[in-house]
């Protein structure tokens, strides 16, 4: 089975591509902001203290979020492949993904990284807040600590999968179409 990663700073648009990918390719979507979103909205545990954490623009511990992944892995043994949106997120993480997909006998196809300058970065989580509610996108403070969290300890992610061949990037700064035939352009179902 063979699963692709979308990945790039808050806003770079890795939703609305994966809705797209999802649909040509037939993948399954994982976005670990919506999973995390369910749980706060449930109310439950998970859900309360990756709140207190996501509303001060912080991550969410590895070990819980990795659950998630695996969880949904599992939950859906027979697609044809998987689309993670907004995971990995450190090293670490990715060291571990790689080693939850080869024990269910996934590969990591490749990793399709859309890149946006910080100032669109700050409009497109802006305009993202109005559009869909978002208490996490309204607040400048928080909009600086994602886009600090993102380049401190998710661009290091970068290396981590050029050193493996799997690293594709992309300029996400255009058309929503013109970034999707980019993207179709590094899968390969």
């Amino acid at each position: 089975m063979k699963d692709y990663i979308l990945f790039g700073p808050p806003g770079a648009g890795k939703g609305t591509q994966a809705a797209r990918l999802v649909e040509k390719f037939n993948l399954f979507h994982i976005s670990t902001g919506d999973l995390l979103r369910n749980e706060i909205n449930k109310g439950t545990d998970l859900g309360r203290q990756a709140a207190a954490l996501i509303e001060k623009g912080n991550l969410v511990p590895d070990d819980i979020v990795e659950g998630m992944i695996r969880s949904e892995f599992v939950l859906h043994p027979d697609v044809k492949g998987f689309i993670l949106d907004g995971f990995p997120r450190t090293t670490a993480q990715a060291e571990h993904l790689d080693a939850i997909a080869r024990e269910l006998g996934h590969d990591i196809g490749c990793v399709i990284s859309i890149m946006i300058p910080d100032i669109i970065v700050k409009e497109r989580i802006r305009h993202r807040a109005l559009i869909e509610g978002r208490k996490d996108d309204t607040s400048d403070e928080i909009i600086e600590t994602r886009i600090r969290n993102y380049h401190a300890k998710t661009e290091p992610v970068i290396s981590y999968y050029k050193e493996q061949g799997k690293y594709r990037e992309i300029d996400g700064v255009g058309s929503v179409e013109d970034i999707f035939a980019l993207i179709c352009e590094s899968i390969r179902v």
